[in-house]
């Protein structure tokens, strides 16, 4: 289906962070998925990737994380420069401003005139991981994080000492972790050890590793795998319908087919 893109500068407890909305054109109401980026912020990939999401009949919201820090619109290249300031913005940030910056986001979905109220996360890299924080609110139904780096190692924020793994029982919707078993950043032991807490807490999740590397889901570089890519999102679409819904798209009106030659 045909998307719109535009933009809202929403209210936080650290100042206004402007959201990216992505949703289908034609009128209705959509579940709402708050979608978190890389460190770079709402680069090319990340934006095609909500168009997509949007285009399968959702309202997307996509925060720009790092908006105490940097002017409105701001993204990192994929470069050693844009990789150095989002690390050191990443354990810049508080940790409860990062979690502030959720809430916000998701009223904003729950609130928008578009959305059914039901309410999905999304998110890759740091996005991975502050999805799975998000998921921590209890009206998210269900949480797709894509490789998510640092919850192994409690090293989120400012500080270096997140208490995601601590607080992996207050997730009551369901998870979908994707990962890649060549991803330097999060190695088999510390995939074991998230796996093992969500065991222990008797979280609703499914597990899938697949032969990745980081950031193999981004349609640019060379570590970018489309069959793979292909494949995770069938799983994120399994997730999202099943426990989202599909919204309300209206029935074409009459006399509105278009005629080919």
């Amino acid at each position: 289906m045909t998307i719109t893109e535009s933009f809202s500068d929403i209210a936080t407890p650290t100042g206004a962070m402007r959201v990216h909305v992505f949703r289908p054109a034609a009128a209705g109401k959509y579940p709402g998925v708050l979608f978190y980026s890389e460190i770079f912020q709402v680069t090319g990939p990340i934006r095609r990737t909500a168009a997509m999401l949007a285009g399968h009949g959702y309202l997307v919201a996509t925060p720009e994380i790092y908006h105490e820090y940097e002017p409105a619109g701001t993204v990192l290249g994929y470069d050693t420069a844009g990789a150095d300031r989002g690390n050191a913005l990443k354990t810049t940030k508080p940790i409860a401003a990062y979690d502030s910056d959720s809430r916000a986001g998701l009223d904003f979905l729950k609130s928008h005139e578009a959305c059914t109220g039901r309410l999905g996360v999304m998110g890759i890299c740091i996005g991975g991981h502050l999805a799975f924080r998000a998921a921590m609110n209890k009206d998210v139904l269900a949480a797709a994080c894509f490789y998510a780096t640092d919850i192994h190692k409690k090293s989120l924020g400012a500080g270096m000492n997140d208490d995601s793994l601590d607080r992996a029982g207050e997730i009551t919707g369901e998870l979908l972790h994707i990962w890649g078993r060549q991803d330097p950043h999060v190695p088999l032991e510390g995939r074991n050890k998230i796996k093992a807490r969500l065991d222990e807490v008797g979280a609703r999740f499914t597990w899938h590793e697949v032969n990745g590397q980081h950031a193999f889901m981004r349609d640019e570089g060379p570590r970018y795998d489309p069959a793979l890519a292909r494949q995770c999102y069938g799983l994120v679409f399994e997730l999202f319908h099943r426990r989202l819904g599909l919204g309300d798209l209206p029935a074409e009106a009459s006399g509105s087919v278009e005629s080919r030659h």
